[in-house]
């Protein structure tokens, strides 16, 4: 391993080591690792073992602590340890743990900024993050409570590195950097007469006030202000993006229990409603929708086909697949025109005791008069989620949930994407 060419000491009769502190109380183990083949692995060492693996190119160890984190992403993120691996997989190039930690955290977002890690966050990484529309929240305000956590502990980590015009200039540079992603036209005229309020809009008005005049440019229906911010802002057209908000304005929880025991082809029915329109002056019009979940396969049942040579038979027929169904009950305001949408199907799994977005389904559709009806097959793989009777796994599905794990729980999100 030093004998390598690559090592600039492998000419030394004698090498000394310089390792990080957090590597160095583990190290005995990663030496033993070498002569018994064996290492004991949790959520809290598992990151300096893979940076040493890396370091020494230790192959098979660097493969098992990835295997690891890759399994256990939900109990990192409980103990504020996930925004380190994110950033550590993202900077050394292992792309499926980075992607895996970023779809956790893009998911479920607010559980991973109650800790203490989120101050972590490294700002570039972070301001990627904010751009993107899939980026699971409540709602926008959520968001940008989030940020101010994480500005706070920017500031109690820079007061003692920097002196008081230092530390002001910083912070002011960190509080634009990462409040300018914020949608603030997918706020409310009243949340954002409420940000006016807040301490760090006060004390940043005159950035915050012209951020905010472009949310009340889009309620108020300032088109030509829209167009402009979307044609000359860098991402200027995603403020006017919605995420996957869980607001029960746009969003409704469907939840199946006893799920063992339901019979195959069982239908369960979701019918709420969400706005038709996102900016205030287009008015609060609801829009209906059906949802039909079918967990447990779809049957077609024989019918009669009636054309014009005559009547055909249809067999019957059986489609193994998890699949939604999304009816619009009402297309449209225009009756002429389609209604276009953004909808997100998200569904709750089971890792490590932790409950959390496992699996997000994301499409945007046209409905009208005539297509009133999407359908999603295959959300979820079918002989994972109905193990068929004898089959070898008997393992339950880290996509049912709930205190017997016998319970399938989606959130369904439809914004209007006009």
């Amino acid at each position: 391993m030093l004998m390598s060419p690559q090592w600039s000491e492998s000419q030394e009769s004698r090498v000394t080591l310089q390792e990080t502190p957090q590597c160095v109380p583990i190290f005995s183990e990663f030496l033993r690792y070498f002569y018994t083949g064996q290492i004991r692995i949790n959520y809290g060492v598992v990151l300096p073992i893979l940076s040493l693996a890396d370091k020494y190119n230790v192959k098979d160890l660097i493969s098992l602590c990835l295997d690891y984190m890759q399994n256990h992403v939900a109990l990192a993120a409980i103990h504020g340890t996930l925004v380190s691996w994110l950033q550590y997989a993202s900077n050394c190039g292992h792309h499926n743990i980075t992607q895996a930690c970023q779809n956790f955290i893009k998911w479920n977002l607010e559980l991973v900024a109650r800790t203490a890690d989120f101050g972590n966050f490294d700002l570039d990484i972070l301001v990627s993050l904010l751009h993107q529309s899939s980026l699971v929240v409540k709602d926008e305000m959520t968001l940008y409570k989030c940020l101010e956590s994480w500005l706070d502990h920017q500031t109690n980590r820079l007061r003692t590195q920097l002196s008081h015009d230092e530390l002001e200039a910083t912070l002011e540079q960190l509080v634009i950097a990462v409040m300018s992603p914020v949608r603030f036209p997918m706020m409310s005229p009243r949340q954002l007469a409420e940000l006016l309020l807040f301490p760090l809009t006060k004390k940043y008005k005159e950035f915050f006030v012209e951020r905010m005049s472009i949310g009340m440019s889009f309620h108020s229906g300032q088109l030509d202000k829209v167009k402009e911010v979307s044609l000359n802002e860098e991402d200027g057209a995603l403020l006017f993006e919605p995420r996957l908000y869980t607001i029960d304005t746009c969003s409704s929880l469907l939840t199946i229990e006893n799920f063992h025991g339901l019979p195959s082809y069982h239908t369960r029915t979701l019918v709420f409603s969400s706005h038709s329109c996102l900016a205030e002056y287009a008015g609060d019009r609801a829009c209906e929708w059906v949802v039909d979940i079918y967990p447990k396969g779809v049957w077609f049942k024989k019918f009669f086909l009636i054309v014009w040579q005559g009547t055909v038979e249809m067999p019957e027929h059986v489609k193994r697949s998890v699949r939604l169904s999304l009816t619009c009950k009402d297309p449209s305001v225009n009756s002429n025109a389609d209604m276009r949408v953004k909808i997100g199907v998200l569904i709750y799994g089971l890792q490590d005791g932790v409950e959390h977005i496992a699996r997000v389904t994301e499409i945007i559709h046209r409905f009208s008069k005539k297509e009133r009806v999407l359908n999603l097959d295959d959300l979820l793989p079918f002989e994972e989620l109905n193990p068929q009777q004898g089959s070898v796994s008997e393992n339950t599905s880290p996509f049912l949930v709930g205190p017997n794990k016998d319970m399938l729980k989606l959130h369904i999100v439809i914004s209007p994407a006009n």
